[in-house]
């Protein structure tokens, strides 16, 4: 049900982007207690991302899409462990990540609605 949209600035390998999704599975299930098995995360790499006028070589976009609501303290979480994992592991700062959040009503998977 979870859908996580993650665009990087910077180039990643396989191996990277199979890291950072398992990393991802483990801070949305562990904090909001959503299945593993039904989280769903599209990675893109190289993308180019700009604050203002400026093209920023070391930044990220993360948009996490979830059926049901989520609270404020539960985003807050979330989003210090996605700036955290993006500093450790890619050395992009905190003030060029972005991340939004989108409580979804109705979501529909394999041909039913959840």
């Amino acid at each position: 049900m979870p859908f996580i949209q993650v665009k990087l600035s910077v180039n990643m390998t396989e191996e990277q982007k199979n890291d950072l999704n398992n990393n991802f599975l483990n801070i949305i299930s562990n904090n909001t207690g959503k299945p593993k098995a039904f989280i769903m995360t599209n990675i893109e790499d190289n993308q180019t991302i700009y604050m203002s006028n400026e093209k920023i070589d070391k930044s990220a976009y993360i948009s996490v899409s979830l059926l049901g609501n989520i609270s404020k303290q539960t985003c807050s979480v979330i989003t210090k462990e996605i700036c955290d994992l993006l500093k450790k592991n890619f050395d992009i700062d905190g003030r060029f990540v972005y991340v939004s959040y989108h409580p979804v009503e109705l979501w529909g998977w394999n041909g039913q609605m959840f």
